[in-house]
């Protein structure tokens, strides 16, 4: 059972990482190469890749948990690739999410609280929508890149960004050891070339990957905190489970049950349907009225504190790594 199960796992991985692959290669190459020479209208083919973004964020998910294959470095060099893909380096999106899970809703991962007294809230409120509506990619896109200065001006960097309410030191630490950032700056350079080569052939179309890559922005940053969006304070384990058609939950790999990811990460996408309904547990919304939720802006922690220890279901977490 162990074999057919490994087997399972590794053909479903393989085969999602050479989809993801191939829309991009199509998107990135393919389509200003040989297609809009001949018909600008082609651009409009532009359209499958973003759309199905949130899909390829949950595959790349998959390989920071090590849940695409049986191997460590099968996940990790499906991981880096898909990552230079993505316009990140894996490092960086690897060590984020994993002390996501390490921080949720403590003062240092909790995207829309702000605390009475101490933060302004107009600012907060700024940053916030920024954040939503595109920032959080540009942040991790513009991180990676930034990854090629001295370590030294890095270190300097990160040690004047980081406080209490923000995860960057504890980021710091991992992704500014060797050989991490060995890796995180080839990635980065990887990505230089990559885009670099692609804006060159889009040329006066160029217009069009910009575009598309404020359109992958835009859905990668949307969907990041609604899961936790006015959640209660201080459980890391709690995080909501929405509604969603089948068929879209199947399309971003079953991301939308994501409490149930948080209760056991270690689990691979298509295993969160069944645990899920094994738990007893129910949906906490739908999916897209809680995307929209989120555009009520940041809330204050003091109306968050009487929702403290509200789980769904009481379950004991495992580890975030597996």
């Amino acid at each position: 059972m162990n074999d057919i199960r490994r087997q399972f796992r590794a053909r479903l991985g393989l085969s999602l990482a050479v989809l993801f692959a191939a829309l991009q290669v199509f998107q990135l190459f393919i389509l200003p190469a040989w297609l809009l020479p001949l018909d600008a209208a082609w651009g409009w083919l532009l359209l499958v890749p973003v759309l199905l973004t949130n899909g390829w964020w949950a595959f790349i998910h998959e390989a920071i948990h090590g849940a695409l294959f049986p191997g460590h470095w099968a996940n990790r060099l499906a991981g880096r690739l898909h990552g230079v893909l993505f316009g990140a380096g894996f490092d960086l999106l690897r060590w984020g999410h994993l002390l996501h899970h390490a921080y949720s809703r403590t003062p240092r991962d909790r995207t829309e609280v702000y605390e009475d007294g101490r933060d302004n809230p107009a600012l907060f409120t700024l940053v916030y929508y920024l954040r939503l509506l595109g920032g959080l990619y540009l942040f991790e896109v513009l991180w990676s890149l930034l990854m090629l200065a001295p370590r030294p001006l890095l270190s300097t960097l990160a040690g004047r960004l980081s406080g209490s309410g923000n995860p960057i030191a504890p980021l710091a630490d991992k992704v500014l050891a060797m050989p991490t950032l060995v890796a995180t700056r080839q990635d980065a350079l990887a990505i230089l070339a990559l885009y670099g080569l692609s804006f060159l052939l889009y040329g006066q179309h160029a217009w069009m990957l910009w575009l598309a890559l404020a359109g992958r922005g835009l859905l990668v940053s949307l969907m990041d905190n609604v899961f936790h969006y006015g959640t209660p304070l201080n459980d890391r384990c709690y995080a909501l489970d929405l509604e969603a058609p089948a068929w879209v939950s199947a399309l971003i790999l079953h991301f939308n049950l994501h409490g149930a990811h948080h209760r056991h990460p270690a689990l691979g996408w298509w295993e969160l349907p069944l645990r899920h309904r094994d738990e007893g547990a129910r949906p906490q919304g739908r999916l897209a009225p809680a995307l929209v939720a989120q555009l009520r802006g940041p809330i204050p922690a003091s109306r968050l504190e009487r929702l403290r220890g509200q789980t769904n279901p009481p379950v004991r977490p495992e580890p975030a790594e597996g």
